[in-house]
């Protein structure tokens, strides 16, 4: 167990590190090290959001950088679970805009999640804070701990033969890394490992997770809106952007005849945020199981790197994640087929048991596509302090 603390201490500071100055500082003879070890300060967590961006469900709370940093350790910490196997890092990957390539994520014991794991990519930048496909936790900090609690994902649900969360808090305050940390974070001594400071510096840290470096971004600062030509888009990626934001004009068959496929209803420029009005999309079926019937979901992330810099899909999309080409989740909206037993569908979507049939060519969905691409950064990939410090 020495030897245990004394590598994950070395890893903690060499890699996550950058702890330092403050009114309360780590001691910097850190005492797995058994010599001085050079301090610096933490990372900036500050947002570099862009003046184009306003909606942020935080309202104007910064994200304090020495909570963040716990949050950073916390997140990718396997300890967090009851076998010790799985992080928030595992099913929330940093090369995948922080999702998952499996379309159910595994949790304890080969367990796969009801949902596909959400993309944490802008969580903070939404008018909506409510969090999961079905808005169950009210908002990220109420979020984070509840895949820690789940019987399924880490394992400190309090059902069955499994502990309660009091049991991975006394486990946390017994690792000598924690205490360390925990009283840094909170510039004080003894500070005592809760529920609260828990989720407190998991939320700081994935409230920092955030891409704005992306083209789109660079042609809307010059443009100042999404309408009209950006100069550094190509004739398919306007054309794209033109279908994105415009609404469709219905004739009275509810058939497209002008206008684009009208995305922009629900995913919102510049932020691409859902309309916290948004109904059911017509995926009324349980991951993993066709037969089962789920139209509780009414959330989704941020539009944004949805696509990877090599301009492969990042996750598999939707919460059966079952559409795993851009092309299958474009030909879904294209007609969204009405159930009788899902009255919840999206107005814009339906009118009634109707379809509304966007009718889209096989240029317009690749110009669509071509467009998404465009909404992709790439600091979020490699950027030091979103990364495992293990």
């Amino acid at each position: 167990m020495k030897k245990h603390a004394w590598i994950l201490g070395i890893l903690i500071l060499a890699a996550c590190g950058r702890i330092g100055e403050g009114p309360y500082e780590l001691d910097a003879a850190y005492t797995y090290l058994g010599a001085d070890f050079p301090l610096e300060p933490p990372f900036d967590y500050s947002s570099s959001a862009p003046d184009h961006i306003t909606r942020d469900n935080r309202l104007d709370m910064d994200v304090d950088d020495r909570k963040a940093t716990l949050g950073r350790v916390l997140f990718y910490d396997k300890q967090l679970s009851l076998n010790n196997s799985i992080a928030c890092g595992s099913c929330h990957i940093q090369s995948h805009a922080f999702g998952d390539t499996s379309q159910q994520s595994v949790g304890l014991d080969s367990g796969l999640t009801s949902r596909q794991s959400m993309r944490l990519v802008n969580t903070r930048f939404a008018a909506l804070p409510a969090m999961f496909w079905d808005r169950r936790a009210i908002n990220l900090r109420n979020q984070v701990t509840q895949p820690i609690e789940d019987h399924i994902e880490m394992g400190f649900s309090g059902t069955g033969d499994q502990p309660g969360l009091d049991s991975l808090l006394a486990k946390l305050q017994g690792l000598p890394y924690y205490s360390e940390l925990f009283d840094w974070a909170y510039e004080q001594t003894g500070v005592t490992i809760n529920k609260q400071r828990l989720s407190q510096a998991l939320e700081h840290f994935v409230s920092s997770i955030e891409s704005f470096d992306s083209r789109f971004d660079e042609g809307f600062a010059a443009v100042g809106e999404i309408q009209g030509q950006y100069s550094n888009f190509t004739p398919a990626e306007n054309s794209g952007k033109f279908l994105f934001s415009a609404p469709p004009q219905l004739d009275n068959q509810n058939i497209r005849t002008a206008g684009g496929a009208g995305c922009a209803g629900c995913h919102r420029p510049p932020e691409f945020d859902i309309d916290p009005m948004s109904g059911n999309n017509g995926v009324d079926q349980e991951a993993g199981n066709p037969a089962g019937f789920d139209t509780t979901n009414t959330r989704s992330p941020s539009l944004r790197d949805i696509f990877g810099p090599d301009g492969q899909i990042n996750t598999p999309m939707t919460h059966t994640g079952n559409f795993l080409e851009f092309t299958t989740i474009v030909e879904h909206y294209n007609e969204v087929i009405p159930d009788v037993n899902n009255r919840t569908v999206d107005g814009r979507l339906v009118r009634g048991l109707t379809s509304v049939k966007l009718e889209l060519t096989s240029t317009e969905r690749a110009d669509l596509e071509a467009f998404i691409k465009t909404l992709t950064g790439n600091n979020i990939y490699t950027n030091e302090r979103w990364s495992s410090p293990f």
